[in-house]
């Protein structure tokens, strides 16, 4: 017994000293030429359910205060950011870009995003099947009219 109370010591002293070490939660600055331009309707499910991790305008709620969940949404915004980014998607090439809009609708339509992980602590950000095609339909006539625009200027 006297083992199990100096493992429980050592592992309280090891997480109070990790509530020092925290990742970097700074966004990024926010470059409005390079923000992705939607309509209302489509922007505010990205803004719901989408731009914590894949805009430079992350919330950050409470618990990622809390290591080593801190280190976790950390990695998982940084992942999200280098996927896709809609404050700097005007900054990919068209090539890039349609690409992108074509990955959305195939990961909205999967049910893939918004991760499972995210949504018990984010409810509001579950999609409905309307928001779902909502993106879908977007997405895919910016994809159109992205490949359009390259071959126009090419």
């Amino acid at each position: 017994m006297k083992w199990l109370k100096r493992i429980l010591l050592i592992l309280a002293i090891v997480f109070v000293a990790a509530q020092f070490v925290r990742p970097d939660f700074a966004n990024p600055p926010v470059d409005e030429a390079k923000v992705l331009r939607a309509p209302a309707n489509v922007q505010a499910i990205l803004d719901r359910s989408c731009a914590d991790c894949h805009s430079n305008r992350t919330v950050y709620p409470w618990y990622s205060r809390i290591t080593p969940v801190s280190w976790w949404l950390a990695k998982h915004i940084r992942n999200g950011r280098r996927e896709v980014n809609f404050d700097e998607i005007g900054g990919y090439s068209a090539k890039k870009a349609a690409h992108k809009m074509q990955e959305i609708c195939e990961q909205v339509e999967k049910g893939e995003m918004p991760l499972e992980s995210y949504l018990p602590l984010h409810p509001a950000a579950k999609l409905s099947e309307a928001d779902r095609k909502t993106l879908c339909d977007w997405a895919k006539g910016e994809q159109t009219r992205i490949k359009a625009s390259s071959r126009a200027g090419a």
